[in-house]
């Protein structure tokens, strides 16, 4: 059973990275592409598309936080640690008696 678990917790990892980095190459080509479109109007006297390189890059960064839990704080394990340190505290006679 705890092998199971394990498997699927697993493949669920793989798919949200599977998924950020396929937002990345999009980003990437996209980003790329109205580059060459604002270089071929305007020469970039005016970069407009760094506008949409912008907001889509915090986009980015932030899949890239919920993806590989960037906040030590709250991140997908917190929880679960603080759980563990608790019950530790309490075995240890600590101040949860």
């Amino acid at each position: 059973m705890e092998r199971e678990s394990k498997y699927i917790r697993a493949k669920e990892r793989v798919e949200r990275e599977k998924k950020f980095y396929n937002g990345v190459i999009s980003y990437v080509l996209t980003i790329s592409f109205l580059a060459a479109i604002n270089y071929y109007t305007n020469g970039f006297a005016y970069a407009w598309f760094l506008w949409a390189a912008f907001g889509w890059g915090i986009g980015i960064v932030i899949s890239a936080v919920k993806t590989f839990g960037g906040s030590p704080f709250f991140g997908r394990d917190w929880e679960e640690r603080k759980i563990k340190q608790f019950m530790q505290e309490d075995e240890q006679g600590g101040k949860w008696q």
